[in-house]
């Protein structure tokens, strides 16, 4: 699991989140449409904005911090430790 967070917690990380956040919204909102797609364009805000603002939401089930850069540092220790 700690892998999935490295990468999470990575710049590229980062990136693909934001992505998937607007491929939601893009998604909920052009092709599905209605309520159920304005509730997955409110979805893809979670991705979105988790990528642009540096956190994860589900490190902290898991123990671990939930902002990037705090995140990054845990598992830097976990790895030298």
């Amino acid at each position: 699991m700690e892998g999935l967070f490295r990468f999470l917690a990575s710049p590229w990380g980062r990136i693909v989140r934001a992505v998937v956040g607007l491929l939601l919204i893009f998604a909920g909102l052009v092709w599905i449409g209605g309520l159920g797609g304005g509730i997955l364009g409110i979805v893809g805000l979670v991705p979105l904005l988790a990528g642009g603002f540096d956190f994860c939401v589900f490190a902290p089930f898991f123990g671990l911090p939930f902002n990037g850069s705090n995140l990054r540092r845990a598992l830097k220790e976990r790895t030298s430790a």
